[in-house]
Order: C-alpha cells, then structure tokens, then sequence
C-alpha cells in the first residue's frame, strides 16, 4: 500500500503587484491556515515518510509550517521546481520517481494541477482543492510506478474552511 498527500499552498499575498508569481509569499490567512492544517493532520495521525515541494515561495513556506507541526524535518523537504504549476503527466512522473522505501509521500503545489491530479488518480470528482487544502489517496500498490488513472481510493479531503 501506499499513500499521497496532495497538498496545495496555503493562501497567498498579492501586496505587491510587481512581484513574480513564484515569488509570492503567504498572506497572512495562509500563515494562519497552514500550521492549524498541519495540528489537523497531525490529530489524524498522518506521519508522511517524504515531503516534495514546489519550490515557489508559497508552496514551500506552507510545506514547511505543516512540517513542523506534523514533526518532520523541514530540512529533509525536498524542493522540485517542476512542480510549480505541473500538469498531471510531470506530478505522475515526479511521484513515479520516489524510492519504494517511502510509503506516504506528501506533495505541495499549485492549482489547477493539484484539482486535476486528484481526480485524476481516483474515480472521486472533487470541484477545486482549495487553498491548503489535502487530499489523501491510498494506493493498492508495492511500486510508486504503478501509480495511474483512477488507480487510487480516496481516504479523506480536508480544507481549512471545512
């Protein structure tokens, strides 16, 4: 069995009109709702054995507040610049990739990917994964390159509004 954590960033700041989209930092909402999404998660028992991230600012300031509050090493997070606004084929490719040691993988990204990776992978319709919002797959699976169409069941979708 394995198992997926698709994340997306918390909310983020527009403050500055001039800044570059992969630069934008969280508002101050988002730096609210990431650490209490993490408290939530980890009164779930979720203990992912890998974290990947987008490298945008956004995606990895939030991978790294829910990191601490589910007790994982933010230093052990992995930063991939695909996944900043990935279609489905890179995040299947990405995940594809990750050692067979890990079964739970935690992933942080960007919508509209993140939507479509998650119906993508399990025969659920989830309307939009709003901003840190999770979606939890589980995966009949010994390999992470079986991972595919509908091949997932889906466990759980939290958000912070929910």
């Amino acid at each position: 069995m394995k198992t997926l954590y698709i994340v997306r960033h918390a909310k983020s700041s527009w403050d500055d009109p001039h800044l570059d989209d992969f630069e934008r930092p969280l508002s101050g909402r988002g730096k609210k709702n990431a650490p209490e999404m993490g408290q939530r998660l980890y009164k779930m028992g979720v203990a992912p054995d890998l974290i990947i991230s987008s490298s945008a600012n956004r995606a990895y300031a939030t991978a790294q507040k829910i990191a601490k509050e589910i007790n994982y090493n933010k230093e052990d997070i992995v930063k991939k610049k695909d996944l900043y606004l990935a279609s489905i084929g890179t995040s299947i490719s990405i995940i594809r990739q990750v050692d067979n040691n890990h079964n739970s993988i935690m992933i942080f990204g960007h919508n509209p990917g993140w939507t479509d990776l998650s119906n993508y992978l399990t025969d659920a319709y989830i309307d939009n994964v709003p901003t840190c919002g999770v979606v939890a797959i589980q995966f009949d699976i010994d390999q992470w390159t079986e991972v595919d169409k509908e091949k997932g069941k889906l466990m759980f979708f939290e958000y912070p509004k929910k």
